[in-house]
């Protein structure tokens, strides 16, 4: 049994990715940028807005100015409709309430901004969630583990009682970096071949299943 669960956001408990991709497809509009499919955002999100918006920016639109203008537009829109499509997991209720019911303790470790990620958390699962870590100036995001151990120390978490749950390769990278165990999801953004060929620990089709490899 795992007693602490470090959960990643964006794919792993909220799946976001339609008003991300929204958002992002109405800055390519606004600027004349080429389109990019649902299936392109998949890959495109992971490592943090930042670096969504350069994803999505034509080549020749990447400057650190540009970025930062792209980045502004972006947020002033997602700002306003992350709460369009965007919706929990069927099932991550029910495993919230088994883990809460058996004393494990549990956080969420995120690229998302900190204060966008506490606010998405709150409206999505209020009171749950005690121990959050978004991105913070001068913390390097996942997969780096400094905003890993943070949380971590926060909780009162030991690497060897500590599961780290999310949907891609980033997620696996980050559990390795901080010498925690990692297990990947198969209802988020990515696929299960990527989650195994990063060294996922433990592979889980759904959140029924999840709780059983927390708490055997």
């Amino acid at each position: 049994m795992y007693r602490y669960v470090i959960f990643d956001l964006d794919g792993t408990l909220l799946n976001t990715l339609e008003d991300l991709a929204a958002a992002g497809e109405y800055v390519c509009a606004q600027n004349g940028w080429p389109a990019h499919t649902l299936e392109e955002y998949r890959y495109f999100v992971g490592n943090g807005i930042p670096k969504l918006c350069e994803r999505f920016s034509p080549a020749d639109q990447r400057s650190p100015e540009r970025l930062a203008q792209t980045l502004e537009q972006f947020t002033r829109y997602y700002d306003a409709h992350k709460e369009d499509a965007t919706a929990p997991y069927p099932g991550i209720e029910a495993l919230l309430d088994a883990l809460q019911a058996a004393g494990v303790v549990f956080g969420v470790l995120t690229n998302k901004a900190h204060p966008l990620a506490k606010g998405v958390l709150e409206h999505y699962f209020p009171g749950r969630f005690a121990f959050v870590q978004g991105a913070l100036p001068g913390v390097p995001v996942k997969p780096d583990p400094a905003g890993l151990r943070q949380l971590m120390a926060a909780m009162g978490a030991d690497a060897a009682s500590t599961l780290f749950v999310g949907d891609s390769n980033v997620d696996i990278r980050t559990a390795k970096n901080g010498g925690l165990a990692g297990c990947g999801v198969l209802w988020g953004f990515r696929t299960e071949e990527e989650l195994r060929g990063e060294g996922a620990d433990h592979i889980a089709a759904d959140p029924a299943a999840l709780a059983q490899i927390i708490l055997e």
